[in-house]
């Protein structure tokens, strides 16, 4: 395969920098802005199977997925075809639809874990409602979090850890008026006596813990089952809900997400990414009498003008059909082991500080020996070997989310051959990262 230089992404380069005259940084997230890897973002004009194409027509085998929501693939055709078929008929109309029905029913009926749902529009309207909903339940303001997790950008959750081990959070943006990032207690991960203390001393306070049951937006940091099932005790034993965060593992890791993958069943469940089949759906669900809550039933209040739009139900409904055949999600997890499994192989055998984390579909490559389950474990100096390792990666046609705190993705898309190509070039490109550091 040819490389790709930094300076054959010309038109990206000149489209970026004609972005920066509109978008605050150039882009629309700051997630896209490459600011902590090489050369401009790429601009992409066009998604096929597990493929992406940049607008100067260099194609790469993707890894990204969008963040996560394209578990088919680019361009899915079934998901294409009902999407253009429902366009063909309106965009959006501010009332109930059919396919509001059909996909609310399709979740419903093969989730165990909820009785009913309410669509929003992205995963942080999803989080944002599901905390409204459990103060509203308690009567109680407080929330626990966790390092590590992130739950979008919700002013309460958008909070760090102070200087002690559990201590109110600091705001991590500006704009976020101090009051509010102190209604939220950040704890270590799995730190059961500390959970305990915090419950013990501001129960009567709390509201719910809310919680990534598959951390994945700071690493992979994947947590011994019995740390959720404390959670869920906890949370009995002091009156507190349990919220699980599942905009990530939500259908990702199964149809019914985490809490079926580790057979836990939290008090309310927030989803988001592959529900809507690559468009903007969020959604957040629990128990008829946890739901009951929700105006128009109760006196919690949310809403959304284009909550349940039909093309993006029309999207998801065409999507999740696709993961409901058997054998899906156990061919799918086979094929990302199988490529952990070589790149952790890989590791070994050169003796790389490198250790390859993997649930289901999710992958992550931890710059270290161990096996990392907190964020304070993660170096921030090994994320130097990501940059390097993220500029050979282009260079060769292999993109991988532009920080080394994201987790990759694999797709019913990438085939074992897509894979093997993958892993071949990620295994030379980790080869010459290594031995360029030595």
């Amino acid at each position: 395969m040819d490389t790709i230089s930094l300076e054959n992404r010309t038109r990206s380069a000149a489209l970026f920098e004609e972005a920066k005259n509109y978008f605050p940084g150039g882009v629309n997230s700051p997630v896209r802005a490459f600011k902590s890897v090489y050369g401009p973002p790429l601009f992409i004009k066009e998604g096929q199977g597990c493929r992406i194409t940049d607008e100067d027509d260099h194609t790469y085998i993707d890894f990204c997925c969008s963040w996560g929501p394209l578990i088919l693939g680019h361009n899915n055709a079934k998901v294409r075809d009902l999407v253009t078929e429902t366009v063909a008929k309106g965009t959006s109309f501010g009332t109930p639809t059919r396919l509001g029905n059909e996909l609310g029913k399709l979740i419903v009926n093969n989730n165990r874990y909820i009785d009913k749902i309410r669509f929003v529009s992205s995963g942080t309207e999803a989080v944002m409602s599901a905390l409204r909903l459990a103060r509203g339940i308690t009567g109680k303001s407080k929330v626990i979090k966790f390092e590590g997790c992130y739950h979008g950008h919700v002013d309460s959750l958008l909070v760090k850890a102070g200087s002690g081990l559990a201590t109110f959070g600091e705001s991590t943006s500006a704009g976020i008026p101090r009051a509010f990032a102190e209604e939220t207690i950040v704890l270590p991960l799995d730190d059961r006596k500390l959970l305990e203390e915090t419950l013990q001393k501001y129960s009567d306070d709390i509201a719910c813990i809310i919680v990534e049951p598959v951390p994945a937006n700071n690493g992979l940091l994947l947590q011994d089952p019995s740390f959720l099932e404390c959670l869920r005790l906890k949370c009995y034993k002091y009156g507190v809900l349990l919220i699980f965060d599942e905009v990530i593992s939500g259908f990702r890791v199964g149809f019914e997400g985490a809490a079926g993958y580790y057979g836990i069943q939290p008090d309310i469940i927030t989803y988001g990414k592959i529900i809507g089949g690559g468009m903007p759906v969020g959604a957040y669900g629990g128990s008829h009498e946890v739901m009951s809550h929700i105006s128009p039933d109760g006196p919690v209040y949310q809403a959304g003008t284009l909550s349940a739009n039909p093309v993006a139900m029309a999207a998801g409904y065409a999507a999740l059909k696709q993961l409901l055949e058997p054998g899906f999600y156990e061919g799918l997890e086979a094929k990302t082991k199988r490529l952990a499994d070589r790149l952790q192989a890989f590791a070994l055998r050169h003796d790389l500080p490198m250790h390859v984390q993997q649930i289901a579909s999710i992958f992550w490559l931890a710059f270290t020996r161990d096996r990392v389950v907190r964020a304070d474990q993660i170096d921030a100096a090994s994320m130097e070997h990501f940059k390097n390792l993220h500029r050979e990666l282009l260079r060769r046609g292999v993109y991988l989310g532009p920080s080394g705190y994201e987790v990759g993705f694999v797709s019913a898309a990438h085939t074992e051959q897509d894979l093997d190509e993958a892993a071949s070039i990620m295994e030379k490109c980790l080869h010459m990262v290594f031995k360029t550091s030595k």
